[in-house]
């Protein structure tokens, strides 16, 4: 039995970090479904462990941990000796890792999880998309991606020339607004962003997770 208990739906870009993480740092696993089309995360059995109703939440040993950000924190530390080594060799290169996962949940995510689920959710869930939200999304997140342009052309990854926590908390947004959202164009037109997007994207431990992000059952 694998030491570690994932809750979480395959869709799910929270869950999806976690995984890749896992995967980066060669962690078995067990996944257990919460399927949020059934209503799954808000039953009592899942709210034991998680009483905020959202996917992933982690049981290692003892411990249970939800906060996707927080997890695979948890992680790059327990398991710093295996695997990729996702947070530096110094002090110094832990900080910049730092520094860009914050930047990734601050300033990153909150415009392209907007488009995303604005040209993506929405609609599934018989809504329709505000485009007003979905263009003023697109302006916040230009701006943070030229300030990303400026760093990948003279660093390889976000926190220096190796990948880190910071380069992983990107992929499973930044995969739906390339491969579903239409607005893949953000990130193309930019060459370092491009040049560095291709080369994240591209991890076997990545592809892994990848191939099961979907919206709804097959």
């Amino acid at each position: 039995m694998a030491a570690i208990k994932v809750h979480g739906f395959h869709a799910s870009t929270a869950t999806n970090m976690v995984l890749c993480c896992l995967n980066e740092k060669q962690v078995e696993y067990d996944f257990v479904l919460v399927d949020l089309l059934t209503g799954a995360h808000k039953k009592p059995q899942y709210l034991a462990l998680n009483p905020f109703g959202v996917v992933p939440t982690i049981q290692d040993g003892d411990l249970t941990l939800f906060e996707s950000r927080a997890i695979v924190r948890y992680l790059a530390q327990k398991f710093r000796g295996q695997g990729t080594d996702l947070l530096g060799s110094t002090l110094s290169e832990e900080a910049l890792v730092y520094q860009w996962c914050e930047v990734e949940g601050q300033s990153f995510d909150p415009p392209v999880s907007t488009i995303v689920s604005q040209i993506l959710l929405v609609p599934m869930r018989g809504g329709s998309t505000d485009e007003a939200a979905v263009e003023m999304s697109i302006e916040k997140l230009g701006k943070v991606l030229d300030i990303y342009e400026e760093r990948l052309s003279k660093s390889k990854y976000l926190a220096g020339d190796f990948f880190s926590l910071a380069d992983l908390q990107h992929l499973p947004h930044t995969h739906y607004l390339v491969n579903a959202s239409g607005k893949g164009d953000l990130i193309s037109s930019r060459k370092h962003v491009n040049a560095w997007w291709e080369d994240i994207s591209s991890r076997p431990t990545w592809q892994k997770v990848a191939e099961n992000m979907k919206f709804h059952r097959e």
